[in-house]
């Protein structure tokens, strides 16, 4: 029987390419959107054309239960259960620290944090039923260690979104692994804005000297979903190209 894997956020980036690596192993997926509503889609035909899995796609705000609940509900209903959750979903809203309106702000928490975790409590509920299961979390290393003032807000979610690994690991324990993998840059949609010369002064300190591609980080994501990371656990990952310090 096929392994299920919902993966938040999934229509484009890094979300759409881990969704295209677990199909290549014949996992079905479950793929969520909330704004691009035909990049799900087109990515749900251009799975279901190339590599004969089952595909459902939902579109669902992670940050509201109600919505969350519902597409858990509908993954029962479709697959009869669920193996991985990729908690990808993320938004990013940078400004002047003065500048930062608080309803901004809690919309990123809501999104990155709340959202994780909510998908964390519906998946593990059904996880825990036959005792086994896969839960990666997407955070960042402006969680760790590259702080950027006109991201806090972003920064302050994705380090509450190692907190949570932390603690979904030590409660879900020994039947679910739980761990994260933190991203530095990566060549997608939401670092469009940068500028030639700021791409630039970022690459000066990255050991390999560029940004990652998104296979970069779904071929982790991908390997802790299978059965060879079944030892890993409570894990933080760094996939950023190395820090030139």
């Amino acid at each position: 029987m096929s392994k299920v894997a919902l993966v938040t956020g999934s229509s484009r980036g890094i979300g759409k390419s881990i969704i295209i690596e677990l199909a290549k192993k014949k996992v079905d997926v479950v793929i969520n959107y909330y704004h691009h509503q035909e990049e799900a889609y087109a990515l749900e035909k251009y799975v279901k054309d190339n590599f004969n899995v089952k595909t459902l796609v939902v579109k669902c705000d992670v940050s509201k239960e109600d919505e969350v609940e519902k597409m858990f509900s509908d993954i029962i209903d479709t697959f009869g259960g669920l193996d991985i959750l990729v908690n990808n979903a993320a938004v990013c809203r940078d400004s002047l620290i003065q500048d930062k309106a608080i309803r901004d702000f809690k919309r990123i928490l809501d999104v990155n944090l709340i959202g994780t975790f909510l998908c964390s409590k519906y998946a593990s509920n059904i996880m825990l039923e036959k005792k086994s299961g896969k839960i990666i979390n997407i955070a960042s290393t402006n969680a760790l260690d590259t702080y950027y003032p006109e991201s806090c807000d972003y920064d302050a979610s994705k380090a509450g979104v190692i907190s949570l690994t932390h603690n979904f690991a030590k409660y879900l324990a020994p039947y679910i692994n739980v761990n994260c993998v933190c991203p530095g840059w990566v060549k997608t949609d939401m670092n469009k804005e940068l500028t030639f010369e700021q791409i630039n002064e970022e690459k000066k300190k990255i050991l390999l000297k560029r940004f990652a591609d998104v296979e970069d980080i779904s071929s982790v994501v991908v390997f802790l979903a299978s059965s060879k990371a079944n030892y890993i656990n409570d894990a933080i990952i760094r996939v950023d190209g190395g820090k030139n310090d």
